[in-house]
């Protein structure tokens, strides 16, 4: 161990409390952690927009693991990312990847307000507890992710979404926690589904 680092687990130490750094660090061995997967809620869907273009509807749930909300609890703000793929199958070589889409949520919490603070693209937005900022990112409305000319009607997709705890925007220490606990790393898996593009009207 550096000299480096040793200094900054001391910073934290004295931050957090060695409490919570030894949680971070030591929770994996002082019992097993069952993985916290990032799951969604109903099967998601593409949807037209208005003048063209598909918008992404999907609905997740989001557990925090205890560590997680500890970490929140002490001012550590925990970033979530939507990502958001379209691939066109084709049986005689890979698949291609037409469309790559994501999106970042930061969720924090303000000690001197008592609030929860959910920011996104600059918007932030006030809660009263951590439930109610977490129903508002998991359930995702609105988001485009198809523009028309990006697509051919009547071929079809297949796209994929996911949301998962970006780990690299924490603290050093808690990533390297993270590689041996998935209390620190919730497991994100890819939810598939079939879109079609339709015709556009103007061409029926």
């Amino acid at each position: 161990m550096t000299l480096r680092f040793a200094l900054a687990l001391a910073l934290l130490a004295a931050w957090l409390g060695a409490s919570g750094v030894s949680r971070a660090f030591g929770q994996a061995a002082e019992r097993p952690v069952a993985p916290a997967a990032v799951e969604t809620a109903s099967e998601p869907r593409l949807e037209p927009l208005p003048g063209g273009g598909y918008a992404l509807a999907a609905d997740f749930h989001v557990p925090l693991t205890p560590s997680l909300v500890d970490a929140l609890a002490r001012g550590v703000p925990l970033y979530f990312v939507v990502e958001f793929e379209l691939r066109r199958p084709r049986w005689w070589w890979f698949d291609a990847v037409d469309i790559e889409r994501s999106m970042t949520w930061r969720v924090a919490y303000h000690a001197l307000t008592r609030q929860y603070r959910l920011t996104q693209g600059g918007i932030i937005q006030p809660f009263d507890s951590i439930e109610e900022a977490l129903r508002t990112l998991a359930r995702l409305r609105g988001w485009r992710v198809v523009d028309e000319d990006e697509v051919e009607a009547g071929v079809d997709y297949e796209a994929r979404v996911r949301l998962r705890l970006d780990t690299s925007q924490l603290p050093k220490p808690f990533q390297i926690g993270g590689l041996t606990s998935r209390d620190w790393n919730p497991q994100a898996e890819w939810k598939q589904f079939k879109f079609t593009p339709s015709t556009p009207k103007s061409a029926q």
